[in-house]
């Protein structure tokens, strides 16, 4: 199962799924960055594991560096914090979901990356 978010309406690609995370501020190592955003979307205290895939998508004129990392385990029950709701999902279900074509293109690397 992979948990996903929706995103509320009032910010940039209202509405769509997206997998919880966020920006890396300055200073911040990526893994750090994680850490804290999990704690600031979920509410939970995650240990990050391995990147598994780093990918670039442009929205226009602004480019974005993607990072996926695997998450070893977390303490606490996800609630949303940032998000509208929250889902986990089966990978399959995945396409079907209106989710940021910066993470549509990229599920078959997901997919490989995280063995689904």
């Amino acid at each position: 199962m992979i948990l996903v978010g929706q995103r509320p309406e009032t910010h940039t690609l209202g509405g769509l799924w997206e997998f919880p995370g966020g920006k890396i501020e300055m200073g911040e190592s990526p893994e750090y960055a994680l850490q804290r955003e999990l704690r600031e979307e979920l509410g939970i205290e995650a240990e990050i594991g391995d990147l598994k895939i780093a990918c670039t998508h442009s929205y226009g004129d602004v480019g974005i560096l993607i990072l996926f990392y695997e998450v070893l385990f977390w303490k606490g029950e996800p609630k949303a914090q940032h998000h509208t709701g929250l889902d986990w999902v089966v990978p399959s279900e995945l396409p079907n979901r209106n989710i940021p074509e910066a993470n549509r293109k990229n599920l078959p690397r997901i997919y490989k990356a995280f063995n689904i």
